[in-house]
């Protein structure tokens, strides 16, 4: 189901996500060439209606359109049948950012003829492009604790995310062969997010070697992406007061990358159900209990934490997730440790 081309395809670069199935004939791994030989991977629209690296990446090779690539380019165009409906997948597909270990299926063995072609290069990084549906900063996620992953993440922006789950990342994947890093870079479509990715993308293409000294402490905000939480499928939900079993928080996303200090009311419930959170921690265990308590009809927070990822959006809290709960990183400890240590 992988296309591979050694070029970029006629209208590639005037084409918005909507048109371009009519470009590509799906997903499709484009290969040009740049004066260093060892690629830049940049993956994009792994969730279809996530625009913004579409966007970059189609400025950048239109600025450089007249002279040759500082280095050379290797491109994933994902999903390309969800963003013809601006959907982040379709109901029969599995999510393209879900497929990148321990899975089966032709969306698993594209994923894999992917990164062994990218290992046969010898990829020098790896930069994969996501848009949130809800407000957040702009920031990276790494999936190491290495000196050379944090200092890839440091060049995006100060707010840094360690996170180990879900492990079947693109980011994930591409860690064991080079440095790589995921952008989120706030809702699709915002100028200042394309032009953020696209400062980024090209500073990485004028890279010669990703440093491996540490980052100095006060140029990273690192967190620790601690739990993922869930509805659980029984249960309704909605924003603000109501008669769901589960209400949320009225505007959720304004709570994004902000401490919830312990015994914050995270939600409401009906008190004649037993409506609850799922918590998944990087083990893969339900750990609700840690982080939340129910006191009659109210969800309270057991500890301090920071929520990434609040959405209005409801259908992605079914796809996906109703959000990711985050811990700071002792920065200075860490680095005391010898600082590329992962942390258990």
């Amino acid at each position: 189901m992988l296309e591979i081309l050694d070029q970029l395809p006629a209208g590639f670069l005037d084409t918005d996500a909507r048109q371009l199935h009519q470009v590509l004939s799906g997903p499709t791994l484009i290969h040009l060439p740049g004066r260093r030989p060892e690629p830049l991977f940049v993956s994009t629209l792994l969730h279809g209606n996530e625009t913004t690296g579409l966007s970059a990446i189609q400025t950048l090779l239109r600025n450089n359109a007249d002279r040759e690539l500082p280095r050379a380019l290797s491109m994933f165009i994902g999903n390309v049948e969800a963003a013809r409906y601006d959907r982040r997948r379709l109901q029969e597909q599995p999510d393209y950012n879900r497929i990148w270990t321990g899975n089966n299926g032709p969306e698993f063995e594209m994923a894999q003829q992917i990164v062994d072609a990218m290992r046969t290069k010898n990829v020098f990084a790896s930069v994969d492009v996501h848009n949130n549906t809800g407000l957040n900063p702009h920031y990276s996620i790494v999936t190491h604790l290495e000196h050379r992953h944090l200092q890839l993440a440091a060049m995006f922006g100060r707010t840094v995310v360690y996170s180990t789950r879900p492990d079947t990342t693109n980011t994930f994947a591409m860690s064991e062969l080079c440095p790589a890093v995921t952008l989120e870079c706030g809702l699709p479509g915002q100028e200042r997010g394309i032009s953020h990715v696209l400062d980024y993308l090209d500073g990485c293409l004028h890279l010669a070697q990703v440093p491996e000294t540490p980052v100095h402490a006060h140029d990273l905000d690192l967190f620790h992406s601690v739990a993922i939480v869930t509805v659980p499928d029984q249960f309704s939900f909605e924003y603000g007061p109501g008669d769901a079993d589960i209400q949320l928080m009225a505007e959720p996303d304004q709570h994004n990358f902000r401490m919830l200090e312990a015994g914050s009311v995270f939600a409401h419930v009906r008190s004649d159900t037993d409506a609850h959170l799922h918590a998944w921690d990087e083990d893969g265990n339900d750990a609700a209990e840690r982080f939340f308590s129910r006191e009659a009809d109210r969800i309270y927070t057991r500890l301090p934490v920071m929520p990434s990822m609040l959405t209005m959006d409801k259908a992605i809290v079914r796809m996906d997730c109703l959000c990711y709960l985050m811990e700071p990183l002792d920065w200075q400890a860490l680095l005391a440790q010898g600082g590329d240590q992962q942390l258990a």
